[in-house]
C-alpha cells in the first residue's frame, strides 16, 4: 500500500494518492467515468467520503489556478451531498454561465439546486418552470432531438447514454419528489424514478 502523506484525509476508506491525483489533466481529474470513477470520483463515489472528494477537488482548482464551472458544480454538490449547504452555495452559483453562453437552461438547474438547499419550495418551482421552458436549438455542440431525447455517444470505455430534454430536468423532478429530505437522496435515481412512474400511469 502507497504511502500517504500527512495533509490526506483520516477517515477510514476516503484515503488517496494526493499528489497523483494533484498532477492529473482536467478531463482525467473529473470526467473519469470508467470502473466506477476515477480522479475524485474514486473517492466521492464512496459514502461518507464526499468531504474529502470536495476537499481534494478544492485543492487541485487551487493547485492548477482552475475556476471550471465544471469543478465548482462538482465541488459544491459534495459540499452539499455531505450536508454543508453553506459551503456548497457559493460554489454552486459561482458555476452559473453568461446567458447567451446558456442553452441547456444550466442557470436554471442551478437556481432550482440553492433553492432546494435553502428549502425554499416555490424557488425550486419556480426554477423548474424555467428550466421546462427552454427551447432545443440545434447546434454542431449538441447531439439531434429524438422523441424528446437526445443520446450521447460515451468516450473511449464509457457506455453511451440519453437524457430528457431539457437537460437536468429530471433532476430537479426528484428534488420537487423528495423535497425537504437530504440532498444526497433527491438527487438519487429513487426521487426520478417517482416522477417517471407518475408519467407512466397518466
Amino acid at each position: 500500500m502507497p504511502a500517504l502523506s500527512a495533509d490526506q484525509p483520516a477517515v477510514a476508506g476516503c484515503a488517496y494518492e494526493r499528489e497523483a491525483l494533484l498532477s492529473l489533466d482536467e478531463q482525467a481529474f473529473d470526467q473519469d467515468l470508467s470502473a466506477g470513477g476515477g480522479g475524485w470520483r474514486r473517492i466521492g463515489n464512496v459514502p461518507g467520503c464526499e468531504r474529502a472528494a470536495a476537499e481534494l477537488i478544492g485543492a487541485y482548482r487551487d493547485r492548477h489556478g482552475n475556476h471550471s464551472g465544471t469543478l465548482l458544480w462538482h465541488e459544491g454538490q459534495l459540499w452539499a451531498q455531505a450536508g454543508e449547504h453553506e459551503r456548497a452555495i457559493p460554489l454552486l452559483e459561482r458555476s452559473k454561465r453568461k446567458p447567451e453562453d446558456d442553452r441547456i437552461g444550466w442557470n436554471h438547474y442551478v437556481d432550482a439546486t440553492v433553492a432546494f438547499l435553502r428549502n425554499d419550495r416555490a424557488g425550486l418551482g419556480r426554477a423548474r418552470e424555467a428550466l421546462s421552458k427552454v427551447e432545443y436549438v440545434p447546434g454542431p455542440d449538441l447531439p439531434p432531438l429524438k422523441g424528446g431525447y437526445i443520446e450521447v455517444t460515451g468516450q473511449a470505455g464509457q457506455s453511451s447514454f440519453r437524457f430528457r430534454w431539457p437537460p437536468n430536468i429530471e433532476v430537479v423532478d426528484g428534488l420537487l419528489n423528495c423535497f425537504g429530505k437530504p440532498y444526497r437522496e433527491a438527487y438519487g435515481a429513487s426521487c426520478r424514478a417517482q416522477e417517471e412512474a407518475m408519467e407512466a400511469a397518466g
